[in-house]
Protein backbone atom coordinates (compact mmCIF):
# COMPACT_ATOMS: atom_id res chain seq x y z
CA UNK A 1 0.00 0.00 0.00
CA UNK A 2 2.82 2.43 0.90
CA UNK A 3 4.65 1.68 -2.36
CA UNK A 4 1.50 2.47 -4.33
CA UNK A 5 1.24 5.85 -2.56
CA UNK A 6 4.86 6.60 -3.43
CA UNK A 7 4.17 5.70 -7.06
CA UNK A 8 1.09 7.92 -7.16
CA UNK A 9 2.97 10.81 -5.56
CA UNK A 10 5.87 10.27 -7.98
CA UNK A 11 3.55 10.30 -10.97
CA UNK A 12 1.85 13.50 -9.80
CA UNK A 13 5.28 15.10 -9.25
CA UNK A 14 6.39 13.99 -12.73
CA UNK A 15 3.25 15.46 -14.32
CA UNK A 16 3.87 18.74 -12.48
CA UNK A 17 7.52 18.70 -13.61
CA UNK A 18 6.50 18.23 -17.23
CA UNK A 19 3.92 21.00 -16.88
CA UNK A 20 6.67 23.15 -15.36
CA UNK A 21 8.58 22.94 -18.62
CA UNK A 22 5.81 24.93 -20.27
CA UNK A 23 4.37 26.94 -17.38
CA UNK A 24 6.68 29.51 -15.81
CA UNK A 25 5.09 29.39 -12.37
CA UNK A 26 5.84 25.68 -11.86
CA UNK A 27 9.44 24.73 -11.15
CA UNK A 28 10.60 21.65 -13.06
CA UNK A 29 13.66 20.55 -11.09
CA UNK A 30 12.15 20.16 -7.59
CA UNK A 31 9.27 18.12 -8.98
CA UNK A 32 11.67 15.89 -10.94
CA UNK A 33 13.71 15.31 -7.80
CA UNK A 34 10.55 14.52 -5.86
CA UNK A 35 9.39 12.10 -8.55
CA UNK A 36 12.77 10.38 -8.48
CA UNK A 37 12.71 10.07 -4.67
CA UNK A 38 9.15 8.69 -4.72
CA UNK A 39 9.89 6.19 -7.48
CA UNK A 40 13.05 5.11 -5.64
CA UNK A 41 10.89 4.09 -2.69
CA UNK A 42 7.89 2.87 -4.67
CA UNK A 43 9.06 1.14 -7.84
CA UNK A 44 12.52 0.16 -9.00
CA UNK A 45 11.17 -0.13 -12.57
CA UNK A 46 9.73 3.43 -12.61
CA UNK A 47 12.88 4.85 -11.00
CA UNK A 48 15.09 3.12 -13.59
CA UNK A 49 12.79 4.37 -16.39
CA UNK A 50 13.07 7.94 -15.10
CA UNK A 51 16.88 7.79 -14.84
CA UNK A 52 17.27 6.22 -18.29
CA UNK A 53 14.78 8.48 -20.07
CA UNK A 54 16.58 10.09 -23.01
CA UNK A 55 15.58 13.66 -22.07
CA UNK A 56 14.98 13.62 -18.31
CA UNK A 57 17.61 11.06 -17.29
CA UNK A 58 20.83 13.00 -17.98
CA UNK A 59 19.36 16.20 -16.52
CA UNK A 60 18.30 14.39 -13.35
CA UNK A 61 21.59 12.49 -13.07
CA UNK A 62 23.59 15.74 -13.28
CA UNK A 63 21.55 17.36 -10.53
CA UNK A 64 21.59 14.32 -8.24
CA UNK A 65 25.33 13.84 -8.66
CA UNK A 66 26.00 17.50 -7.82
CA UNK A 67 27.22 18.50 -11.29
CA UNK A 68 24.40 21.05 -11.67
CA UNK A 69 22.31 22.41 -14.52
CA UNK A 70 23.80 23.20 -17.95
CA UNK A 71 24.22 26.92 -18.69
CA UNK A 72 22.03 26.60 -21.80
CA UNK A 73 19.17 25.16 -19.71
CA UNK A 74 19.50 27.99 -17.18
CA UNK A 75 19.44 30.65 -19.88
CA UNK A 76 16.46 29.09 -21.68
CA UNK A 77 14.54 28.70 -18.43
CA UNK A 78 15.15 32.32 -17.43
CA UNK A 79 14.28 33.68 -20.87
CA UNK A 80 11.03 31.71 -21.10
CA UNK A 81 10.17 32.56 -17.50
CA UNK A 82 10.55 36.32 -17.88
CA UNK A 83 9.02 36.51 -21.37
CA UNK A 84 5.92 34.63 -20.23
CA UNK A 85 5.67 36.70 -17.04
CA UNK A 86 6.02 39.90 -19.08
CA UNK A 87 3.27 38.79 -21.47
CA UNK A 88 1.07 37.84 -18.52
CA UNK A 89 1.66 41.20 -16.87
CA UNK A 90 0.88 43.00 -20.12
CA UNK A 91 -2.41 41.11 -20.52
CA UNK A 92 -3.54 41.58 -16.90
CA UNK A 93 -4.77 45.12 -16.16
CA UNK A 94 -4.68 44.72 -12.34
CA UNK A 95 -1.58 46.31 -10.82
CA UNK A 96 -1.39 44.13 -7.69
CA UNK A 97 -1.54 40.97 -9.82
CA UNK A 98 1.25 42.31 -12.01
CA UNK A 99 3.34 42.94 -8.92
CA UNK A 100 2.47 39.50 -7.56
CA UNK A 101 3.91 37.94 -10.73
CA UNK A 102 7.31 39.20 -9.60
CA UNK A 103 7.31 36.79 -6.63
CA UNK A 104 7.63 33.51 -8.59
CA UNK A 105 9.80 35.24 -11.17
CA UNK A 106 12.35 36.45 -8.65
CA UNK A 107 12.13 33.25 -6.59
CA UNK A 108 12.71 30.99 -9.59
CA UNK A 109 15.49 33.21 -10.91
CA UNK A 110 17.32 33.17 -7.59
CA UNK A 111 16.88 29.38 -7.35
CA UNK A 112 18.28 28.81 -10.84
CA UNK A 113 21.14 31.26 -10.50
CA UNK A 114 22.21 29.77 -7.17
CA UNK A 115 22.29 26.20 -8.53
CA UNK A 116 25.64 24.94 -9.70
CA UNK A 117 26.25 25.25 -13.43
CA UNK A 118 27.49 22.07 -15.10
CA UNK A 119 30.34 22.33 -17.53
CA UNK A 120 30.31 20.46 -20.84
CA UNK A 121 32.61 17.44 -21.07
CA UNK A 122 35.93 18.32 -22.64
CA UNK A 123 35.89 15.01 -24.59
CA UNK A 124 32.72 16.01 -26.47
Amino acid sequence: MIKALYNIAGTIALILAIAGIFLPLLPTTPFLLLASACYLRGSERLHRWLLTHHMIGPYLANIQSGRGIPMRAKILALVFLWVSLAVSAWLIPILWVRLLLLVPGIGTSVYLLRMKTSMPDSAS
